[in-house]
């Protein structure tokens, strides 16, 4: 298995790929999608790759997807669309400025069942986030995501402890190197991983 960084104009060659991936992944516990999202997630694709800092890896298995992360640069002002006003409504518009305007923001991770374990999705997140500025990289998951909110933390991220209003039950992690998420883990910010 390799993993190759490809920009916005080469994801289309992939697609079809990454809408199985997808429907591998995100039709399970703890996300249930339906099968059909998939189709749904490969159109929002084709728009995300045409934004600001959009970057995916892929994990191939010669010409198979068998994982991939999406990221872009969070656009300033911080956008209100999609689950951004959830966030700026838990962060309050200083920190969403602060923290997460202009730095790389990973969309979507995901390896298929069978590839797991190979260490995969810690090199897929390492290869959309190694050029993110000064460390400064977040992202979004569930709460209900046990298994991986405890990857995240094993890779180093830090869950801000400030819940995103809505029902999806979203929570705020910052990258390993992002000065705001190394503060708030001195003052005990986080939350815990465990129990959700």
């Amino acid at each position: 298995m390799q993993v190759r960084t490809v920009n916005g104009a080469d994801v289309p060659a992939y697609a079809d790929g990454i809408r199985r991936v997808y429907a591998d992944v995100f039709s399970a516990p703890p996300w249930n999608e339906d099968p059909a999202a998939a189709a749904s997630y490969a159109e929002r694709l084709a728009t995300d790759a045409e934004r600001p800092g959009f970057t995916a890896a892929l994990a191939l298995d010669a010409d198979t997807v068998t994982g991939f992360a999406t990221a872009w640069t969070t656009p300033a002002p911080f956008p209100n669309d999609r689950s951004y006003g959830q966030v700026a409504a838990a962060l309050g518009p200083g920190r969403v400025t602060e923290w997460l305007c202009g730095a790389v923001e990973v969309d979507e991770l995901a390896v298929g069942p069978a590839a797991r374990g190979a260490g995969l999705g810690a090199a897929l997140l390492a290869a959309v986030t190694e050029a993110a500025p000064d460390g400064r990289c977040w992202l979004l998951t569930s709460v209900r995501a046990e298994d991986t909110l405890r990857f995240y933390r094993r890779l180093g991220w830090h869950r801000i402890d400030a819940p995103v209003p809505g029902r999806a039950g979203l929570a705020v992690l910052l990258g390993p190197r992002h000065a705001a998420g190394i503060r708030a883990l001195g003052r005990g910010v986080r939350a815990p991983l465990q129990g959700h």
